[in-house]
């Protein structure tokens, strides 16, 4: 059996975008573009989603907002803000070392 992983990775060939299909996915997309650089709240989230084309479930936004490790919030129940802790970084990957015969 053959399982196919689903990451923020996927690009859509015509705008050149990375595709989020789940709401943890698109705010780390979100993340990659800097929209976190500053205060944003559930609203603007929504709204700025919604014009990639992505409608996530309020709950479903809201949870996976409240569990990125990348994203501090402030405020109070209903009027949480949202801004990343430290910025978006590339990993760099390592070759691995050839073994020695």
């Amino acid at each position: 059996m053959v399982v196919h992983r689903v990451t923020a990775e996927k690009i859509d060939m015509k705008t050149k975008r990375k595709i989020a299909k789940s709401a943890s996915e698109a705010l780390k997309v979100l993340w990659q573009e800097a929209y976190f650089r500053t205060w944003r709240n559930q609203v603007a989230v929504v709204g700025h989603l919604a014009k990639r084309g992505n409608n996530f479930s309020g709950p479903e936004l809201g949870m996976a907002l409240k569990r990125a490790e990348h994203l501090t919030r402030r405020g109070k129940r209903g009027g949480y803000e949202y801004i990343q802790k430290y910025p978006w970084v590339a990993e760099e990957k390592v070759p691995l070392a050839k073994k020695m015969a």
